[in-house]
């Protein structure tokens, strides 16, 4: 039997601003992730961008009272059933956002075992960059998540920058970085983790996506 349920990929953009540099990264990174989906495979695509911004109040009262509203209960959920998550988030104080923080706080740390992440951060200066590896990867690997090895920092002169013959250019990271997302989702399970046996965990251990890429260079 073909399975025939779209694959779901939400992005989840921190952005404070209307427009948003954070939101138009997040769209464009949901765009380059759908566009290899829909060449590589017959499924549907489903994209989904959750912008942390309207859920601010909810977010503190569950801190306060321990209950999500109904909104704020569908974003969660969306963002744990997604095959393929998308993280972005500005910069604030050399890290990221309050109130990006604030919301991941809120999700269980396992609930985003194995599931395949792109992290991605605008700022107004490329000096920033950094806080993709020092502060977005070790909060996913926290959570479990598989983050993919390109990460997209957008800084405000990457907007309208092809990049040089020393540096890629804003449009190809977000396009190797959606291709990333995509090969991952497509190597995983409907339900989101590939599963094989594991000493510790019987046959619910998840397989790495660096693992699994390892796997194939091995062959």
């Amino acid at each position: 039997m073909f399975a025939t349920t779209p694959l779901r990929i939400v992005a989840v953009s921190a952005g404070l601003s209307q427009p948003s540099s954070t939101r138009l990264l997040a769209d464009r990174l949901a765009a380059a992730t759908r566009e290899r989906l829909a060449a590589d495979q017959d499924r549907g695509v489903e994209v989904r961008v959750v912008e942390v911004r309207d859920l601010a109040v909810d977010i503190a009262n569950h801190l306060v009272s321990g209950f999500p509203s109904a909104g704020l209960r569908e974003a969660i959920d969306a963002v744990t059933e997604a095959d393929g998550l998308i993280a972005v988030t500005p910069v604030f104080t050399a890290s990221y956002s309050g109130l990006f923080k604030s919301f991941f706080d809120l999700i269980d740390h396992t609930a985003l075992t194995g599931k395949p992440v792109v992290i991605a951060a605008t700022g107004g200066t490329a000096r920033h960059s950094l806080v993709l590896e020092h502060a977005l990867r070790p909060l996913f690997a926290y959570l479990r998540a598989v983050t993919v090895p390109t990460s997209v920092y957008a800084a405000s002169e990457d907007w309208g920058s092809s990049g040089d013959e020393y540096t890629e250019g804003l449009p190809s990271r977000i396009r190797r970085a959606g291709g990333e997302l995509a090969s991952a989702v497509l190597g995983r399970t409907v339900s989101g983790a590939s599963r094989t046996l594991g000493l510790d965990d019987g046959e619910d251990a998840v397989v790495p996506f660096e693992q699994q890429l390892a796997d194939l260079r091995l062959d």
